[in-house]
């Protein structure tokens, strides 16, 4: 791999005139018939003129969105190494199954005989995603993972108080847990504590013991956790909650590592959601769309969302009758299509061959911690699960600081990893592999960061003043983040 240089040609913006003899779209007869423009839309919300806007031909709007397209990063394009997001390729089977006719075109106001088809994939879906992660009952109604979180909580309180009158106060959440989970206890009227981890970066038993009494409602646990370690007592965690009562939380954002292997149904969580554009294989980021579906043990499946897909005499519906539910969390049946995708996903890999995803993911997490172990500090150095976490303990020798890794990597062509999270390794860089890169791609990245490490020691200037090689050189973050340009002015 050649060193990336210190400055490229950088395409500078097209800057375009007002002119009145362009025209950037048409529409044929067939689309317009005979009609005026005032019986397609009303005249209040007919512009005469658009003030400072160019006036383009159809090929300068094509060229000019293209051109912003090849701008962006992207898992079709190069590696995505971002830590705890699994930021997976999507097989593009998923989009051509989200695209039939059938499921793009239905309408959530139709009535269940009309789209019979589309509930018997959304209950399917259900009963699969129970199977795999061992729980009773499931909402796949929360469209990411945060409301998931949410809704979970919400369940926890609304069972609480039909069992014992009393929401309780209080929710452990540890050190190593997923970043939003405080915020989805505290909106449910939570007091948050947080419990310490220990020199294995699991959470520390002992925390949990002297933390836990009957104003506990609930444990939220990140497992595989934060620092892409399984928690190995989760059993023994699980048992101290349920015996004064409180209940297991399990944020399943990292069950890539897991799946088809292990159940959290079966180690003690007693509520779990799932975030589908991340094992299952649907696109992500950007705000969404996504999917984050709720699972639940027995005890509380009455207050799960409605409506809920049922079967009754091989028909399908959507059932309102459960009294004693939390109610809507998203309207219709949540993002559909992004469950067609996940379903599809399944369907692929099928149950004799889903495990093969968390073999692969775990298998090149490790590859990547034995290869990069003596380049960079390793803060946990004992087998790992989706992820490698690794400092800049070694690099801050030279002033040379996780941030300037990161923006350096970019000049080798990878997007950078997750930086700075978890909080509990100073100077994380966490990098996330999945199952779906090649160990081709993985040495190519191995061997970009070796060369940064060397760089820090030889030319730390050029790593501290990176990248160079991209459109847009480093910004001034702390100056976007105050004073961000959030809209175009003429």
């Amino acid at each position: 791999m050649k060193s990336p240089g210190e400055s490229s040609f950088v395409d500078e913006p097209l800057i375009f005139e007002r002119r009145k003899d362009r025209s950037g779209f048409s529409l044929s007869p067939s689309e317009v018939g005979e009609r005026k423009a005032e019986e397609i839309l009303p005249a209040e919300l007919v512009r005469s003129t658009i003030s400072e806007m160019p006036d383009l031909s159809e090929l300068e709007v094509v060229r000019h969105f293209t051109r912003m397209s090849q701008w962006n990063h992207s898992i079709d394009t190069a590696f995505y190494p971002l830590g705890s997001c699994t930021m997976k390729y999507n097989p593009k089977i998923n989009e051509r199954t989200a695209a039939l006719p059938g499921f793009a075109f239905t309408h959530p106001e139709q009535p269940e005989t009309a789209v019979q088809g589309n509930l018997e994939l959304l209950y399917l879906l259900q009963k699969y995603l129970c199977e795999i992660f061992g729980m009773d009952a499931i909402s796949l109604q929360p469209a990411a993972g945060a409301q998931g979180e949410l809704t979970g909580m919400m369940l926890v309180r609304a069972c609480l108080l039909k069992r014992d009158g009393n929401p309780r106060k209080k929710i452990l959440i540890p050190h190593s847990a997923h970043g939003t989970n405080p915020a989805s206890a505290a909106l449910c009227g939570y007091e948050v504590v947080e419990l310490a981890a220990n020199d294995r970066g699991c959470l520390d038993i002992g925390a949990l013991e002297r933390a836990m009494n009957e104003d506990v409602a609930a444990l939220m646990i990140t497992n595989p956790n934060t620092v892409g370690l399984f928690e190995e007592d989760i059993s023994k965690i699980a048992r101290i909650l349920h015996a004064k009562g409180g209940f297991v939380y399990l944020d399943g954002a990292n069950m890539n590592a897991v799946v088809g292997i292990a159940r959290p149904g079966d180690f003690g969580a007693d509520v779990m959601h799932l975030n589908l554009h991340k094992t299952f294989s649907t696109p992500h980021g950007g705000g969404g769309p996504g999917a984050g579906p709720v699972l639940v043990k027995s005890a509380l499946e009455p207050f799960l969302p409605v409506p809920r897909v049922t079967q009754k005499d091989d028909r399908y519906h959507l059932s309102f009758d459960h009294p004693d539910s939390i109610g809507k969390v998203h309207s219709f049946f949540g993002n559909f299509r992004i469950l067609v995708r996940a379903y599809t996903y399944l369907l692929a890999y099928g149950s004799n061959h889903i495990r093969n995803v968390a073999e692969l993911a775990v298998l090149n997490a490790n590859y990547l911690r034995i290869k990069l172990k003596d380049t960079y500090y390793l803060p946990y150095d004992r087998t790992v699960m989706h992820e490698a976490i690794f400092s800049d303990k070694w690099q801050l020798k030279q002033d040379v600081k996780t941030l300037d890794i990161a923006k350096r990597l970019m000049d080798y062509g990878f997007h950078p990893p997750t930086i700075y999270f978890p909080l509990i390794v100073p100077g994380a860089l966490m990098i996330e592999p999945t199952e779906t890169e090649s160990i081709e791609t993985l040495d190519e990245l191995i061997e970009a960061m070796k060369k940064i490490a060397e760089e820090s020691k030889t030319q730390p200037e050029i790593v501290r003043s990176a990248p160079h090689t991209t459109k847009i050189s480093r910004l001034d973050e702390a100056e976007a983040a105050r004073r961000p340009v959030l809209r175009w002015k003429p």
